[in-house]
């Protein structure tokens, strides 16, 4: 009976390594795809959910699977984390195996792009920009809506040094982050006055309107995963991140290019 237990936990554990070992080759095999497919400057980061993963990939379908990379754009210097969750994704196992993946039907995707305060501060033009979540929502009796198509959907605090006056001066300023259709827009609405704030003395005339428009940009989210359309924008501890999902989504992994 003992040499019978053994042999079970043995043989049990005998599965589970072969699963994970399965899992892994597997996740490799996606990651490979996708950098290719993608043109990415890494191998992005795999993860295949659910237990045992031997029978998803009997029935070629994924419950749950995680992709994380770091991409390059045109426009900043630096990279930006792009990250993906996707729900069941069908992929024949044989497929996976030869790398003859060019269309993945997928139940769910969500997506968002993370832009740090160093990279949006090449963006702004501002190098030492740093970014904080404001205090408290700001309201303008519109719903949310400016009136204008765009839709107000987080605020945030942006600091940095920039030309008052021809002096290089620390300020901060709150913006709005707003939705305009498939774009970003980072809209610097007033000098920020909280404890936290950097006094400036500029509150009046042209050079006040000058000062906000340093921190004015549009972004193009042109790298949300999968050609997601954002749906959310808002600040998370030192970031910028920009949300967006969809259902029965169809990727074409050869339309995959880096901007």
């Amino acid at each position: 009976m003992r040499k019978l237990i053994i042999g079970l936990v043995c043989l049990v554990g005998l599965v589970v390594v072969v699963d994970f070992a399965a899992a892994a080759y597997s996740e490799y095999r996606v990651s490979r795809i996708l950098r290719e497919g993608g043109d990415l400057s890494a191998d992005p980061e795999v993860t295949i959910h659910g237990f045992p993963f031997l029978s998803q990939a009997a029935e070629g379908k994924y419950r749950n699977v995680e992709i994380r990379a770091r991409a390059v754009r045109s426009d900043i210097k630096g990279e930006i984390t792009v990250e993906a969750t996707l729900n069941g994704v069908s992929i024949p196992a044989g497929d996976l195996v030869d790398g003859r993946i060019h269309s993945v039907p997928v139940d769910h995707v969500s997506g968002r792009m993370e832009i740090d305060a160093t990279e949006l501060g090449q963006m702004f033009g501002i190098p030492d920009l740093q970014i904080s979540a404001a205090p408290a929502d700001k309201s303008d009796g519109t719903g949310g809506s400016g009136g204008s198509g765009m839709t107000t959907t987080g605020g945030v605090v942006l600091t940095g040094t920039v030309p008052v006056a021809g002096v290089p001066t620390k300020v901060s300023v709150q913006a709005d982050l707003l939705l305009d259709g498939s774009q970003i827009r980072v809209f610097a609405s007033d000098f920020y006055t909280g404890s936290q704030a950097q006094p400036v003395a500029v509150t009046t005339g042209p050079d006040r309107a000058t000062v906000l428009g340093m921190f004015d940009r549009m972004i193009d989210p042109k790298q949300l995963p999968f050609g997601l359309v954002p749906t959310k924008v808002s600040a998370e501890g030192s970031q910028i991140v920009i949300e967006g999902s969809g259902d029965n989504v169809r990727i074409n992994l050869d339309e995959l290019q880096r901007p």
